[in-house]
């Protein structure tokens, strides 16, 4: 951990931004493993909705041209988790994590959902710290290259799979999760996708999210294959 007798000059530096309680930004940069210690998830909450806002009315002004449709796509793809995630390797948030050794023996400090967590957490604290014109600026700042490059988002795997199986006249397709191991901050989700007369498709992921769509994602090709 990148930490100098409990001081984060350096992250300071590295953010824009320096702490008025620095509280926040330890409990920002607390992962759930150290149990009995206030971590990041209620700072992640709310900077998801910091985040959410600061895009949302960005993308209006940038893209004058746009269609709700095409704000929101944009707005997807730039709150996403892997756009979090990225912003958070840019920030090299992972050297300043607290966590359990467990958790960082097991690649915790380079993990993207964690990561995406921590730059949420991150937007949240300075919100809390100084109000949203601080946590705006921050965004607007450390988000630049994304959104001047952001491109109206593809339909994610979930989405194609509903249209496929909808052309065909069939119900739309059933998610169930079939399992859900490892601790609450690092869980393994096992998911089923199942198409009516045509069976299912089973995947794993760290997320719920991300196993439904690696699901849905098998299950389209498939399909794609057959239905030719």
């Amino acid at each position: 951990m990148t930490e100098n007798n409990g001081q984060y000059s350096k992250l300071y530096d590295i953010l824009g931004y320096k702490f008025k309680n620095e509280g926040l930004l330890r409990e920002a940069l607390t992962h759930p493993s150290l149990e009995g210690n206030a971590n990041y998830q209620r700072m992640e909450f709310i900077g998801d909705r910091v985040l959410g806002l600061t895009i949302a009315v960005w993308m209006y002004e940038l893209h004058p041209e746009a269609d709700e449709g095409g704000l929101a796509s944009r707005h997807t793809n730039l709150v996403r988790r892997e756009a979090c995630a990225k912003v958070a390797e840019e920030l090299d948030l992972g050297s300043y994590l607290h966590m359990a050794k467990s958790s960082e023996d097991t690649g915790g400090r380079k993990r993207k959902t964690i990561l995406a967590d921590t730059c949420e957490s991150i937007i949240g604290a300075i919100y809390l710290d100084a109000g949203y014109a601080a946590a705006e600026k921050f965004i607007r700042r450390k988000w630049v290259n994304l959104a001047n490059n952001v491109k109206v988002a593809e339909r994610d795997a979930k989405t194609k799979l509903q249209e496929l199986v909808q052309a065909k006249g069939k119900a739309t397709p059933v998610y169930t999760t079939i399992d859900k191991k490892g601790p609450d901050h690092e869980p393994t989700f096992t998911i089923a996708v199942r198409v009516k007369d045509e069976g299912e498709e089973i995947a794993k992921g760290h997320s719920k999210r991300g196993a439904e769509q690696q699901a849905a994602n098998l299950m389209l090709e498939r399909l794609k294959k057959s239905w030719k």
